[in-house]
């Protein structure tokens, strides 16, 4: 199944969507949120070329970009998500050897969401620093990534994230020896030759999408699909290189192959492309903070605490957080919660709704304990220590 495309307006006019086409269903951790909402008929949209499950539309090579999405959910953790294909259609020869050089791409593997994912990222360090968006990587419960220039695949770990920026720095397990991406942190300008690299399509095959640089200085603002969330991106890279779906993360290079940005949205639904790119000199700052380890508002070290219930705000009558589902393996399972409970209390403190047992989660760490209290659907009073585990990034 595929989870659906964030859409949104760019400068408060053209409707966007992050080109993030994977699996559909919801988010489980400790909160998910079940609503969905879809595009305006007839407006254009801006999608995060983040990651996409081969055979959702948008081919190898040659991509039709959809004019509208349309989404729809349910309680119970299912939905759908479709494009129509009433854009242009776009053809992207396979990338060069010195084009792969540095680019990596992404499959992601989204358990709780019973969704699979794709993307492409950037070689930061011979040891296998990756530089890619926040989500690509988002809600993956383990994620693979294949230096494109060898073919050889390592297991990837989340170092750190910057969802507000769409930023994330991913470790590969015993990697040494890699090719890192050439970086030009001297900025570009309107009218330069760029070009995009990246998995699009999500078939693991690099292609590259050539044009020129549009404008600079953009800022876009995407609505929540699915269950991702809404977003306001600034000073991003315009660009008419035909960006799709799969190709979030990977780099958008000049005429002499250096990285100047990350490509992270683009537009569909009319004849005229846009796509969106981070500054790569922005990225490399925000990763850099990222591997000294300190977190700030918006920087997130590592994996956020997991206690494994499916939830979803005002789904129950009473004062609490109700248990939509419980995760296999999870704390929340082990201390034996099921389907139909209600949360009523973390470490003797009371929690009204899913939003505030998400929040008090949070405030842990993986391998903490909490104290938590909850109702039986039968109308039992429980109490238990539950031990939290390593969730994905959100």
């Amino acid at each position: 199944m595929h989870r659906g495309l964030r859409t949104g307006l760019i400068a408060g006019a053209s409707a966007l969507a992050l080109l993030l086409s994977f699996g559909s269903g919801t988010a489980v951790g400790f909160m998910a949120d079940l609503g969905r909402s879809s595009s305006q008929a007839g407006s254009t949209q801006i999608q995060d070329p983040g990651s996409f499950t081969p055979g959702q539309g948008f081919g190898r090579g040659t991509t039709t970009l959809p004019g509208q999405g349309s989404g729809s959910g349910s309680g119970s953790g299912s939905g759908t998500q479709s494009g129509t294909g009433r854009g242009t259609s776009v053809t992207s020869p396979e990338a060069t050897t010195a084009q792969k050089a540095g680019v990596v791409t992404i499959d992601s593997a989204l358990t709780y969401e019973n969704a699979a994912g794709a993307g492409t990222g950037i070689i930061l360090s011979s040891d296998g620093t990756i530089l890619t968006n926040n989500h690509v990587v988002s809600g993956a419960t383990s994620i693979r990534v294949t230096v494109e220039s060898t073919g050889k695949a390592y297991v990837g770990k989340v170092v750190g994230t910057d969802a507000t920026n769409d930023v994330a720095v991913l470790k590969l397990e015993d990697a040494s020896g890699l090719t890192p991406a050439k970086l030009d942190t001297d900025g570009v300008q309107v009218g330069e030759a760029v070009t995009g690299v990246g998995n699009a399509g999500g078939t693991g095959t690099l292609t590259a999408a050539t044009g020129q640089v549009t404008a600079l200085g953009q800022t876009i603002t995407t609505q929540s699909e699915g269950t991702a969330a809404g977003e306001t991106l600034t000073d991003l890279i315009q660009t008419d290189a035909a960006i799709v779906s799969g190709d979030s993360g990977g780099p958008l290079v000049d005429a002499e192959g250096e990285v100047v940005g990350i490509d992270t949205a683009a537009s569909s639904g009319s004849a005229q492309i846009a796509g969106f790119a981070i500054p790569i000199d922005k990225a490399v700052s925000i990763a850099t903070q990222i591997e000294s380890g300190v977190e700030s508002g918006t920087v997130k070290i590592g994996y956020p605490a997991f206690l494994g219930v499916l939830l979803a705000d005002g789904a129950g009558t009473v004062a609490g957080a109700p248990v939509q589902g419980v995760v296999d393996g999870s704390g929340a399972a082990k201390a034996g919660l099921a389907q139909g409970d209600v949360v009523t209390s973390v470490d003797g403190k009371a929690v009204a709704s899913a939003s505030e047992l998400s929040a008090a989660i949070s405030a842990h760490k993986p391998g903490e304990s909490v104290e938590l209290g909850w109702t039986t659907a039968a109308g039992a009073e429980k109490t238990g220590t539950v031990t939290l585990t390593e969730g994905p990034v959100s």
